[in-house]
């Protein structure tokens, strides 16, 4: 078949480990191929489950408490001066490494979290590349996109303007994360889509981060921001300077 030969470096491709040229090219067919966009979908989804299966093996604090208990002294023992001091700085070892493994497993369990919501996002927009009808409201026009989310969802935001910028509006739909009701919406900068994801930030897991460009393991480019209450994602396959001008279009409402 014809798409065998692109189906072969699929992996590579999600993984980000073509070369420049041929990551070009092959951003193209996806946009232009549903067959294979549906499958990388697929595969993006195994991946984001494999994530979620590994916070099974987190160390619960019931499990650390035991550690710490463990290795505690034991008060009515008698030593010797020497061995108070050698018994002292061993503990001294002991409470450094729980330490250190305490703050590991916590940024570990956060960082699961942060690629648990960016893998969620990376699906979203592969979706809507691969969909027939990547938009609900079909406009390049704010005042139109921007009412039609009244109602829709639990708050409200703002369209920057575009004129001059070489962005154009193509329109919007819903989209949910984590349960959590939000606006997609999908722009066009010389032929590639970019996705703008809005929602409220109380909504969404805590520790995403402020203000930070995200590099992905797929072949996309992500900015993430919070702005008045509300949580911002810009993702596309397009160079970061286009990621951070729409972004910075946004942060300017």
């Amino acid at each position: 078949m014809v798409c065998d030969s692109w189906k072969a470096k699929l992996d590579t491709y999600l993984d980000g480990e073509l070369p420049e040229q041929e990551l070009r090219a092959f951003d193209a067919h996806v946009r232009g191929c549903a067959p294979c966009a549906a499958d990388a979908l697929a595969r993006v989804q195994i991946k984001r489950a494999i994530q979620v299966a590994g916070k099974r093996f987190t160390p619960s604090a019931e499990f650390r408490k035991k550690v710490r208990q463990s290795v505690a002294p034991t008060p009515q023992r008698r030593l010797r001066p020497g061995w108070i001091f050698t018994s002292a700085l061993a503990l001294v070892f002991v409470a450094a490494a729980l330490t250190l493994t305490y703050w590991a497993t916590e940024s570990g369990r956060d960082q699961l979290i942060r690629n648990q919501v960016y893998s969620e996002i990376a699906d979203l927009h592969v979706d809507s590349l691969a969909s027939s009808s990547p938009v609900d409201v079909v406009s390049a026009d704010r005042h139109t996109v921007k009412p039609w989310f009244q109602g829709k969802i639990p708050f409200a935001f703002d369209l920057p303007e575009l004129q001059n910028t070489g962005f154009t509006l193509l329109g919007g739909r819903m989209a949910y994360l984590d349960q959590a009701p939000g606006a997609h919406l999908i722009y066009d900068v010389r032929k590639h889509h970019i996705s703008v994801f809005v929602f409220q930030e109380r909504l969404l897991p805590a520790g995403l981060g402020e203000n930070s460009f995200l590099p992905m393991s797929l072949a996309f480019r992500m900015e993430t921001w919070s702005q008045n209450g509300l949580r911002y994602f810009v993702i596309g396959d397009t160079g970061v300077s286009e990621i951070e001008s729409l972004a910075k279009l946004f942060k300017g409402n």
